[in-house]
C-alpha cells in the first residue's frame, strides 16, 4: 500500500523508509520545501534526496518551488509561531497532493527529528488529514534518527546543519558566536 511521504531531505528519510517498508507499506517520496534557504543548501538537499531515491529504486515526486520572499511573507510578522506556519504550508501541500493523486495515506519525516515539535507536527498533519480527506499515518520515527544520520553519514550523503529556514541558520549562528 502506497504512503505519500513527505520528506525534507535524505538523511531523515533513510530510517522512515525502512520502517515503512517493514510494514509493507510503499513510500512514494513527496519533496516539497519552500522553507529551505538558502538556494544552495535547497539545491543540495533535494539533490541528495532525488539520488538517494534513484539508488533505492523509489518513485520521487518533487514539487519545485523555491522561494524566499514568499516564504518570508508568510512568516511575518509572526516569526516566533514559524514552525507551525512551516509544518501546515508543506503538510497541506503533501495532503492536497495525496487527495489529488488518490493515495490513501500520508506521513512525514519531521516525525523522525527529536530538534522539531513533534505534537505541533502531529496537530498539524491531523488537521490538514481531515480538510483533504487523506488519512495521516503517524510513526514516531524518532528512536532511529541516530541510526539514520549514522547511515547517511557513512554512505556519503551531504548532511545538513540546521533545520533550513532562515531563522533557523540564524539562530545557529548565534549560538557559535555565544560559545
Amino acid at each position: 500500500m502506497e504512503v505519500l511521504l513527505h520528506t525534507c531531505c535524505a538523511p531523515c528519510s533513510v530510517k522512515c523508509i525502512d520502517v515503512l517498508e517493514k510494514e509493507n507499506f510503499k513510500p512514494v517520496i513527496f519533496w516539497y520545501n519552500p522553507n529551505i534557504h538558502p538556494y544552495t543548501e535547497y539545491k543540495s538537499r533535494r539533490n541528495t534526496l532525488k539520488e538517494y531515491a534513484n539508488e533505492r529504486g523509489l518513485e520521487i515526486i518533487v514539487e519545485d518551488d523555491y522561494g524566499l520572499r514568499d516564504f518570508i511573507n508568510l512568516m511575518y510578522p509572526d516569526f516566533e509561531n514559524r514552525c507551525e506556519k512551516c509544518y501546515t504550508v508543506r503538510l497541506e501541500e503533501t495532503a492536497k497532493y495525496a487527495a489529488e493523486n488518490n493515495y490513501k495515506y500520508f506521513s512525514t519525516t519531521l516525525l523522525i527529528s527529536p530538534y522539531q515539535r513533534h505534537d505541533l507536527i502531529i496537530d498539524v498533519a491531523k488537521d490538514v488529514s481531515k480538510k483533504y480527506g487523506v488519512e495521516f499515518l503517524y510513526r514516531d520515527f524518532r528512536p532511529y534518527f541516530r541510526e539514520g544520520q549514522k547511515i547517511a553519514r557513512e554512505s556519503g550523503m551531504y548532511m545538513q546543519k540546521y533545520c533550513g529556514c532562515i531563522f533557523s541558520e540564524e539562530d545557529r549562528y548565534l549560538k557559535a558566536n555565544k560559545r
